[in-house]
């Protein structure tokens, strides 16, 4: 098959790879029918992240399911699935409390970008669908893989509630999809932070009440601005900078809670402040697992549409492009087809 390798910052290849095989009983082997670019792929296309070898791209997944190992009993070849960026058992103590991406047998997926992939773990990572979808949902349970349900998270882990007013620091995918699902959970006012107009324009679409471009001093005094002094009730931190850290802590009033899913780079708190800040904090890798059936009846049943945030579809071949478009924000998510 073909697949998309990083040598280097910048240096995205297509290339004949390896066909994925059945390695364990519990694998599955799924011939894609959509993949695409992560925001965090580009912490190591930038060079931001070290790159010491060939690797392989891509976690984010949908599509067919083509054969199963020996000891898979809950998915079968034929299916439409979706899966995590981490496979997990779905039994383990963690899985059970719901963090999956914490799975004592966790594994992550690696090597999405591509025409075919293994996924371990089968039964406790992919989830099928009712039916297979049309292809016009295909997009929307892409993002179910991973951006989506991180914005899932990033809004369970605040503690969203009816009737809150709620930050969005960040306007990538994730940050777009915290404003979907902090609106879905219920917000009354959703504050997206966002310098950018068509992004602002797609929040206000997923219900963002407000848009602040300011950032830093400057973006949190915006938002005390708008809260009479007090700061939001909830804070979705989508970004992963000390820079977006802070702002998100500062910008969230005492007894509200910020969750964290923005890969963390740089950033290193001070517990001084944050002790007396009386703000809680709960993040990490989103697991996305927990959500993924809920998420989908979401999609299936048309309440709602997370698939616009993909405002550049490629070619797989093409990857390159999609990872240039994102680097020059020229596009807020690449989806490739293989």
């Amino acid at each position: 098959m073909q697949g998309t390798v990083l040598y280097a910052p910048r240096d995205v290849r297509f290339e004949q790879r390896d066909d994925p095989k059945i390695i364990e009983p519990a694998d599955a082997i799924v011939r894609l029918s959509a993949t695409c670019v992560c925001g965090s792929d580009l912490w190591y296309y930038r060079g931001i992240s070290p790159v010491t070898q060939p690797s392989p791209m891509g976690h984010e997944y949908c599509g067919i399911v083509e054969e199963v190992g020996s000891d898979v009993g809950s998915i079968r070849p034929g299916q439409f699935v979706i899966g995590s960026f981490f496979a997990s058992d779905n039994t383990c103590p963690h899985c059970q409390a719901g963090f999956h991406s914490s799975c004592q047998h966790r594994e992550p997926i690696l090597g999405a970008q591509a025409e075919w992939l293994r996924v371990p773990l089968a039964d406790g990572t992919l989830v099928a669908t009712p039916d297979r979808p049309d292809d016009d949902l295909i997009p929307s349970l892409l993002t179910l893989s991973d951006v989506m349900g991180t914005g899932w998270f990033a809004a369970v882990a605040a503690r969203v509630q009816p009737g809150m007013t709620v930050a969005v620091v960040g306007d990538g995918a994730v940050g777009l999809l915290g404003v979907l699902s902090a609106s879905r959970m219920g917000a009354a006012r959703i504050i997206a932070m966002s310098r950018h107009e068509p992004r602002q324009k797609l929040a206000r679409e997923f219900g963002a009440t407000d848009i602040v471009t300011e950032r830093g001093e400057a973006g949190v005094a915006a938002i005390k601005d708008i809260t009479a002094g007090i700061g939001a009730d909830a804070t979705l931190e989508c970004v992963g900078t000390a820079e977006s850290m802070v702002q998100a802590l500062r910008s969230t009033r005492p007894g509200g809670f910020v969750g964290f899913v923005g890969v963390p780079h740089g950033v290193n708190l001070d517990g001084e402040k944050l002790f007396s800040s009386h703000v809680g904090l709960l993040g990490g890798p989103a697991p996305v697992r927990r959500f993924l059936p809920e998420l989908i009846e979401l999609v299936c049943n048309g309440e709602i549409n997370p698939g616009k945030v993909f405002d550049l579809t490629l070619p797989l071949h093409e990857v390159a492009e999609g990872y240039r478009a994102m680097d020059e924000r020229r596009a807020i998510k690449s989806l490739l087809h293989p």
